[in-house]
Order: structure tokens, then C-alpha cells, then sequence
């Protein structure tokens, strides 16, 4: 999800004006569009998008200034398109203005109403349970006072004489086996099958105004990092009025103080004391539901990891729970009162005692049975 900078995509400086910045989009345009780009296609397509991105933003006079003042995290809710979904004809379509209306091997207008995108921020908690967010967008609408016709009121479009209204024509290509015939978007009405005479002074006739839309999206428990929830329907409109894009919810889940993720696990790391640690214990474990305590095997050695069964997140499809990891850290104290060194200074003479020192005389055993078994090498 990371994104380079918009003036570093389109090669301006941060100061650059509106001209500049045209210029630039289209240079960088024609340049990475895959019929004329000789390199890889995939990689083309790609940094035509991300120059779309740019521009989108950078030729927007809001945007521009909420992209400068925040970077990327102040576009959210602004309306910016999801570029990464959409066909290059889309892309054209949407600054046709930059490139007068130049075709661009069937680059016109789909019937398909455009995606946007947005981002949500939850938390491991609100992944866990799933919620209902309310987002708060600007999307281009039909315009109220034409209802989306373009056409000024007592007026209405007519039918375009080139397609005949289909919004259809066929266009003659010449090739090594002769002509062939394909079928594009009417150039005279841009696939509509109707053009407008009479334009609607508060759309300009395109019929679309910038609107404002409040909507609550339901994300699902266990989704991750990066993951997309679709909102069907909730894009742009398209051309002709007959189908909307979908609205990309991206979800970025915020980093949790004391807990990480692993996959659906939970890991977290407990300190104890070295009395808790030689004697057992029951501690106090931070989960996504509150402390819950855990008992401590006497004797645990530092890095033993322990397992919560059921306390990690959902898995998306099915629903079952991860786990819990508890590391347990076994404290050294930095500093020991008089009562604390006596006591220690008795323990370690006990453990200096023949029946004590068993295991570790046969650890030190084993080390010294090693390096006399090491014969030194000739020189």
C-alpha cells in the first residue's frame, strides 16, 4: 500500500502550476501506453495508472492542497479513483480533456461505472469482532437539476444520426489479409446514443456533479492488513446511466500496544520474576478481551512459549479462532536489598550441594568428555 510521491510520479516540482502538470501527465501518458511502449506491458500499465493517480490529485485544486498538507492519509473520503481496477479506456475517458479526444486503440468510455477507493483504520480489537464503519466520501452523481441527462430543463437530448442511437459504429481497419471490420464506441455521442443540444448550465451537460455520501460498511472479523472489502454499487455512474463501479474500502489495522500478529495468532511477551519462574505462578495476561491469568509451570525456563487456545482472531471464511502465544521473560531484579542478597547467598549454597548439582555435573560432564575427545590437529 506504500505510494511513491505524486510530484516524484509525474516528474514536477511541488510548486509546478496547472499547465505544467498537464503537460507532464500527458507526456508521461503517451509514453508508458502499452500500444506505444516498447518494454514490458504489464510494468506499462502500471506506471500509467500511477501517473493517473498523480494527476488526478495533483490537477485538483482540493485535493492538491489536502494532499500537500497531509500526504496520502489526508485523500481519504476525497473521491480519488481506484486506477488499479480500471481498464485504460476508463482512464482516458476520465481526462479526456488532456488528450482531445484522441482515441488510443478503443479507449472510449465504458458502460461501467468507474470504482473509487477509500481507507479504513481499526484496531486488532475491531478485528476481532467485525464492525460497522461509516465512511464519508465525494463521488461524482447524477446532477439534481438535469437528473442526470445533461440537458437543460424543458429540454432533452436527442438522438445521435451517426449510430443511429446504438451508440455503436463500425470502424474499417487495414491489414495484411485486408480490411476487417470492428465495433466501437460512437465517437460523435462517446458511445452514449444521444447528444446534447441544449446543456444544463449546473452540469455543463455532463450530467454529473461532485457529491458528498455518507455510507456504513460492514468489515468482517479477521480481516488483515491491506485486505479490500467491496461496497457493490457504491462507484461512480456509468455513461449511460445503466450500472455503477464499486467503492474499495481498504482496511490498514493499527498496531497494538502489547499484542502482534501472526496470521490468526496472537503473541505477546509476560515477565516474571525468578521466584515466579522456580516456583510456579499464575500471571496476568493481556488479551483482546482484557487480563486473563494463565498458570505458570514451576520451573519454566525463559523463552518457554504457553498457549491460549481460542484467544487469536477468526479466520475469515471460517470462522475458527487462533491461538494465544504467551513468551514468558524471565526477570533478572537489577538491584537486591540486604534481606534479598542474604537469601540468594543461601540458595546458591544449597545448590552447590553433591545431591543438588546432579544435572548440572552431568552437563559440564558431557562438555569435558567433548574437548578430550578433540585430538589437536598436525600443523
Amino acid at each position: 500500500m506504500d505510494k511513491r510521491d505524486y510530484y516524484e510520479v509525474l516528474g514536477v516540482a511541488r510548486g509546478a502550476g496547472p499547465e505544467e502538470i498537464r503537460r507532464a501527465y500527458r507526456r508521461g501518458a503517451l509514453k508508458y501506453h502499452p500500444d506505444n511502449y516498447k518494454g514490458d506491458k504489464s510494468e506499462a500499465e502500471q506506471k500509467f495508472k500511477e501517473l493517473a493517480e498523480a494527476y488526478e490529485v495533483l490537477s485538483d485544486h482540493e485535493k492538491r492542497a489536502r494532499y500537500d498538507r497531509f500526504g496520502h492519509e489526508g485523500l481519504r473520503g476525497a473521491g480519488v479513483h481506484d486506477f488499479s481496477s480500471m481498464g485504460l479506456g476508463d482512464i482516458f475517458s476520465i481526462f479526456e480533456d488532456v488528450f482531445g479526444g484522441m482515441g488510443f486503440g478503443g479507449a472510449a468510455a465504458s458502460d461501467r461505472g468507474l470504482d473509487l477507493e477509500t481507507q479504513v483504520e481499526l484496531t486488532l480489537v475491531q478485528v476481532a469482532t467485525g464492525v460497522d464503519h461509516t465512511l464519508e466520501f465525494e463521488r461524482m452523481d447524477y446532477c439534481d437539476a438535469c437528473a442526470g441527462s445533461g440537458a437543460k430543463a424543458g429540454s432533452q437530448p436527442i438522438r445521435c444520426a451517426d449510430c443511429g442511437g446504438y451508440g455503436k459504429v463500425q470502424q474499417q481497419v487495414p491489414g495484411f489479409f485486408g480490411v476487417s471490420v470492428r465495433v466501437i464506441d460512437c465517437p460523435a455521442c462517446r458511445g452514449r446514443g444521444q447528444i446534447v443540444k441544449d446543456r444544463c448550465p449546473a452540469c455543463r451537460g455532463s450530467g454529473r456533479a461532485r457529491k458528498k455520501r455518507v455510507l456504513s460498511v460492514h468489515i468482517p472479523p479477521g480481516v488483515h492488513d491491506g485486505q479490500v472489502v467491496r461496497a457493490r454499487g457504491e462507484g461512480e455512474p456509468a455513461p449511460s446511466g445503466t450500472s455503477r463501479g464499486d467503492l474499495h474500502v481498504y482496511v490498514r489495522v493499527l498496531p497494538h500496544p502489547l499484542l502482534a500478529r501472526r496470521g490468526d495468532d496472537l503473541l505477546c511477551q509476560v515477565p516474571v520474576s525468578f521466584a515466579q519462574a522456580a516456583l510456579g505462578a499464575r500471571v496476568a495476561v493481556p488479551t483482546l478481551t482484557g487480563m486473563e491469568e494463565i498458570d505458570v509451570p514451576a520451573g519454566v525456563q525463559n523463552g518457554t512459549v504457553l498457549q491460549m487456545k481460542g484467544r487469536g482472531l477468526p479466520d475469515t471464511r471460517t470462522g475458527w479462532r487462533g491461538s494465544q502465544f504467551v513468551q514468558i521473560a524471565v526477570e533478572v531484579p537489577r538491584k537486591l536489598s540486604q534481606a534479598q542478597r542474604e537469601l540468594l547467598k543461601a540458595f546458591a549454597a544449597e545448590e552447590e550441594k553433591p545431591e543438588v548439582q546432579s544435572e548440572r555435573k552431568s552437563f559440564l560432564q558431557k562438555l569435558i568428555d567433548y574437548f578430550a575427545s578433540e585430538k589437536p590437529k598436525k600443523q
